[in-house]
């Protein structure tokens, strides 16, 4: 999964996978071909079409309409309002992988201020819920990009069983 701000990214599929597909679709074929079954065809057919169980997950935030984007497989599948940083701080820009999670963290730079659900990709810098949630939309941060606490616990998950997939 990998994380971007402000930058676009093309997914480029995995060498690995559609080699794989293709080997498991030819055989599949050729077992129709003696079996000459409709229902082996059918279900040929959805296998063949089936993703693998890894997903690619790209994380897009744009600080300038303040929003969130992932896209699983090159498919968008949430949208959610964020705050980046205010005037006097700043977000990085740049394309990073998640570094490490936290299910219940707190700033130890910030007052121990509740970091929920942080998925921490530059140092410091995490995506991560928050209970402000009437500045989502806007800046509103020190830095960090926060999150619905809803919304960051179902991105918390997704990179979590898929960390190495993931870029932000």
């Amino acid at each position: 999964m990998a994380f971007m701000v402000n930058r676009a990214f093309t997914r480029v599929p995995r060498a690995s996978q559609v080699g794989q597909i293709r080997a498991l679709c030819a055989e599949l074929v050729r077992g129709c071909k003696v079996m000459r079954g409709i229902g082996v065809m059918a279900i040929s057919a959805l296998l063949c079409l089936a993703a693998p169980a890894q997903a690619d997950i790209l994380v897009t935030v744009d600080k300038s309409a303040q929003r969130l984007t992932v896209t699983v497989d090159g498919f968008t599948r949430y949208q959610w309002p964020v705050s980046t940083a205010r005037r006097g701080y700043r977000t990085p820009n740049g394309s990073y992988r998640p570094q490490w999670l936290a299910r219940k963290w707190f700033s130890t730079i910030y007052d121990g201020s509740p970091m929920p659900y942080s998925i921490f990709f530059n140092g410091g810098y995490a995506i991560h819920g928050s209970y402000e949630i009437s500045r989502l939309g806007r800046p509103a941060s020190h830095g960090c990009i926060r999150l619905h606490p809803k919304n960051a616990a179902v991105l918390f998950k997704l990179v979590q069983a898929n960390m190495q997939d993931t870029q932000i």
